[in-house]
């Protein structure tokens, strides 16, 4: 059922920021800028050559936590932009969010007791290079796969493990849901200076946007895959 999705081409850009403050952390992925003043999202999408259908559907799954695409929605909505959108959305986190975020663990880590310190930095490094890693195997594998299925010279799968990412993405959570727990409960009270409390704020961030990030992968690229094997299985 989509009756949350209240998001539509008609609606002013700026309607649907103020509706959502985080849809203003996706706009650079999809390369538009600010400025876009009372335009509507169809007005937006032309200037820079965005579907407007991708657009809509991607900040609906993003805003509202029970929209469910139907699979007519994924089977007609141009999909051209989904691996840019996904390979920019990796580099933001990585390249920006985590880079940020770890270089004040670390300043925080500096200022504590070494024990302290060295928990603090090794659970951040662990839940880095476990982001990485989900990453890595999403590009070396899963877009791949699917820029041959657009192309339709997709192979027949004997192993479909890299497309099940319900536990890659709870691992990632649970990674995340332990390192707050540490900085809650183990940190000392005097760690808590004003430098604590946005670093505590920034990982709640990017926890927020990984699992809306999740979510786009779940409700978007995994049915858009099935749909296209559907169709190449047809065609054979």
């Amino acid at each position: 059922m989509n009756e949350h999705a209240v998001f539509s081409a008609k609606m002013r850009l700026s309607d649907l920021i103020a509706a959502n403050h985080n849809l203003i952390l996706m706009l650079p992925r999809f390369g538009i800028s600010l400025g876009f003043g009372d335009k509507s999202v169809q007005e937006v999408c032309k200037d820079y050559h965005l579907p407007v259908d991708f657009f809509t559907l991607i900040c609906n799954v993003y805003t509202f936590e029970h929209y469910q695409p139907s699979s007519q929605e994924i089977r007609q909505t141009d999909m051209s932009p989904l691996l840019p959108y996904l390979k920019a959305s990796h580099h933001y986190y990585l390249q920006e969010r985590l880079e940020h975020i770890d270089n004040h663990v670390h300043l925080l880590a500096a200022s504590l007791e070494d024990k302290f310190g060295r928990v603090l930095c090794q659970f951040f490094d662990d839940y880095i290079s476990e982001v990485r890693e989900h990453f890595r195997k999403e590009e070396t594998e899963t877009f791949p796969y699917l820029e041959a299925l657009q192309q339709g010279s997709a192979p027949m799968l004997s192993d479909r493990s890299f497309l099940l990412y319900d536990e890659a993405h709870e691992s990632i959570k649970d990674t995340l849901n332990d390192l707050t727990q540490i900085i809650f409960k183990y940190l000392p009270a005097k760690a808590f200076s004003n430098d604590a409390v946005d670093l505590v704020f920034d990982i709640f961030q990017i926890s927020n946007d990984l699992e809306k990030h999740a979510l786009i992968e779940e409700k978007i690229l995994l049915p858009y895959i099935e749909y296209l094997e559907q169709n190449t299985a047809q065609a054979r």
